[in-house]
């Protein structure tokens, strides 16, 4: 009898769980748990009320958790001691980072490159075990390339530069009603300034076809391809994979590029948990 196991794949400010029994799945989501904000007794409370009344009294034996901070040894401490407070019968409790969940659920247990194009972006070279390279994430002031917080901010400085023709000004201004003072206050007084800056990237999918749009994006999108995707010589021989919803939501784009720089595109996914809970079904 195979054994009961719960699947999470958090960012900052969504979890999403998914409850294994067998062949039968399950999903569920909390608000997202950042060890960078969160203890280890915050982090219970909130499994606690959450997620516990959705699993019914389900005995969790494994728990597989990616999350966002979990790369430091410490946040993922953290978040270890407070999975084992909500559910001590487990047996086996893995908490690692959201590019192994990138990494695995794009490509299980074979090779290739692993890239995220989401709020943030990341990239690594993994073979099918384990993450060999790992591209630097500089967060969003520094680095992000492709990301919905580098989009965002390039609509924001077309919008502030007066950059943008009347349309799509007066498009901006009809859907955000932002002051330049608001804008500013919010990107460097307010926390979660690159969620703030990440709100911004719908207004280009909605806006396709326009010239300055469409330069937005491939631009972008070019940035991260080159200063992360071409640093691995294992682009050229392995599949390239993306996941992310900037990569979903702009995968013309993605497929275009590929094609331009001569990668083999593997999957684009808007999330890692379809690959994620094959993976640990399997």
């Amino acid at each position: 009898m195979s054994s009961i196991k719960l699947i999470a794949d958090s960012g900052a400010t969504k979890a999403e769980w998914c409850l294994l029994k067998g062949k039968t799945k399950k999903s569920f989501f909390t608000q997202g748990i950042s060890p960078y904000f969160l203890s280890t007794s915050q982090i219970a409370d909130i499994l606690s009320k959450e997620l516990l009344p959705s699993l019914k009294n389900a005995v969790i034996e494994e728990i597989y958790y990616y999350g966002t901070g979990c790369i430091n040894t410490t946040n993922a401490k953290i978040v270890n001691n407070a999975l084992r407070k909500v559910f001590p019968a487990a047996k086996n409790v893995e908490v690692t980072h959201d590019v192994m969940a990138a990494a695995r659920g794009l490509y299980g247990d074979e090779k290739g490159v692993a890239c995220i194009l989401g709020t943030g972006s990341s990239s690594c070279y993994y073979n099918g075990k384990k993450i060999m390279v790992n591209r630097p994430g500089l967060g969003y002031v520094l680095g992000d390339e492709g990301s919905g917080a580098y989009m965002g901010k390039k609509v924001l400085q077309y919008f502030l530069y007066n950059t943008f023709d009347e349309e799509l000004n007066g498009r901006f201004r009809l859907k955000y009603n932002l002051t330049q003072e608001t804008i500013l206050e919010n990107v460097y007084k307010k926390p979660l300034a690159n969620k703030y800056l990440a709100s911004f990237s719908p207004f280009l999918s909605e806006n396709r076809g326009h010239y300055m749009i469409e330069n937005i994006i491939e631009d972008s999108i070019n940035d991260f391809f080159f200063h992360h995707i071409c640093k691995f010589k294992e682009s050229w021989t392995q599949q390239v994979s993306f996941v992310g919803g900037i990569a979903y939501y702009f995968k013309d784009v993605v497929k275009e590029l590929c094609n331009s720089y001569e990668f083999t595109l593997g999957k684009i996914l808007k999330n890692p948990m379809e690959g994620l809970s094959e993976y640990h079904q399997s």
